[in-house]
């Protein structure tokens, strides 16, 4: 039987890991907001995404293919409100 190290009950890490602070239960206690950087960065990344699934959309509708091209512009349309739910709020 091997002991474990104090704190590090299950789901729950011990002291001495690196990136928990110490004492902390919420894990987005700490978390501050991303740099704009990153936040274009991410929002750059889901319209890429988004043109993607709008290529498809448009191929599939042309080509008869109803329900994937509706899927499709779902999906196109929730990743630029995922990129611009990004950019807003960081």
């Amino acid at each position: 039987m091997t002991e474990e190290p104090a704190g590090s009950e299950r789901g729950q890490p011990a002291d001495g890991d690196p990136g928990s602070p110490a004492g902390s239960d919420d894990p987005q206690e700490d978390r501050g907001p991303r740099p704009m950087i990153e936040r274009i960065g991410l929002g750059g990344i889901a319209l890429v995404i988004a043109l993607l699934f709008g290529t498809v959309a448009v191929v599939t509708l042309t080509n008869g293919e109803l329900f994937l091209g509706v899927m499709a512009a779902t999906g196109a349309l929730m990743t630029v409100w995922a990129a611009a739910t990004s950019l807003r709020r960081g």
